[in-house]
């Protein structure tokens, strides 16, 4: 069913159709009427592409992910979409890659797309190589970055504290009287830097620091790396995982080797995904606001689009939700 049939059948000129759906002014009532009954008797739906011809909108956003497996990158994916479905946007949403040859394939696809808006998820993107790509592919498209800033004039950053956000996790664990605090983190990213920031910030005249670096993001990555500090670092009573799924493998081994958690070992995870509540007992996990981040980002995307303006720069601040771990 197209526009020609549906004008044919109600006796009326395609362009009065076009102008129901559209809903512009300039109808009498009952060709209004008439026009819209029939829409919905044949469930119509406009196609978008055809209309995006004639609009140069294709009210379509790019939704480019650092890692697809990684549950709050998915999480925010899911939020900004879910936001921006409601206001009419359709999203492509794609795992951008390992390496930086692939992300800028990625941000190509997206201009060959001819994208409204893009928005890129995760830290990794935050790299000289990635702005030069935006600043050649997307020079007049709103790209907004979960986690991260490039220094652009069409890029806006909404982040995360994440160093204040480890510190605290540290802190709470001197707190508790812990003394010997490893952090387990992942690969080297903007992010993880400033987790190791924050971790060094606070534990620094209280202990000597224990880092293990390049943990891979996994139950098991997390497992190994646990098994590898216990041999050397018998003796500790602290453990920060920088993801919550290397913090629910981490603290599987220290339960095969014996140690009770929380009673010998606090154990805390960042990113307060589901795998906090349901590894036993429940992890102490850092909240990064993965909702707030994808909210505040649709919100901010949808005032560009409509030529409202925000600010370039917006920093989320980060809150523990205690649970039986610590």
């Amino acid at each position: 069913m197209t526009i020609y049939d549906i004008a044919r059948e109600a006796g009326v000129s395609a362009s009065t159709v076009s102008r129901v759906i559209n809903d512009k002014p300039g109808v009498a009532k009952d060709k209004r009427e008439r026009v819209q009954a029939l829409l919905a008797k044949h469930q119509y739906v406009p196609n978008e592409a055809a209309r995006g011809l004639v609009t140069s909108s294709s009210r379509m956003i790019g939704i480019l992910l650092a890692d697809i497996r990684q549950e709050h990158h998915i999480s925010g994916a899911y939020y900004i979409a879910n936001e921006l479905s409601g206001r009419g946007y359709s999203s492509l949403v794609m795992n951008a890659g390992s390496t930086e040859a692939e992300r800028v394939a990625s941000i190509q696809v997206l201009e060959q797309r001819s994208v409204e808006a893009a928005v890129l998820m995760g830290s990794i993107f935050q790299t000289e190589t990635i702005r030069e790509t935006i600043a050649r592919c997307l020079p007049q498209v709103p790209v907004f970055m979960l986690n991260g800033f490039l220094d652009l004039p069409n890029v806006y950053g909404v982040l995360s504290d994440d160093r204040d956000g480890l510190a605290a996790c540290a802190r709470l664990l001197l707190k508790k009287g812990r003394r010997r605090i490893v952090l387990l983190v992942d690969a080297p990213t903007p992010s993880s830097r400033l987790k190791m920031q924050g971790y060094l910030d606070a534990v620094t005249g209280n202990q000597e620091p224990i880092i293990e670096r390049g943990v891979p993001g996994s139950h098991s990555g997390g497992y190994e790396a646990m098994r590898r500090v216990l041999a050397v670092h018998p003796d500790v009573d602290g453990v920060i995982g920088s993801l919550d799924i290397i913090a629910c493998g981490a603290m599987r081994a220290l339960q095969d080797a014996g140690r009770e958690v929380p009673r010998d070992v606090s154990v805390i995870g960042v990113d307060n995904t589901r795998f906090a509540d349901v590894c036993r007992p429940t992890l102490t996990s850092l909240d990064t606001m993965a909702l707030d981040l994808g909210v505040t980002i649709a919100h901010k995307l949808e005032d560009c689009l409509e030529g409202r303006g925000t600010n370039h720069r917006t920093m989320l601040y980060q809150a523990l939700v205690e649970r039986e771990s610590t």
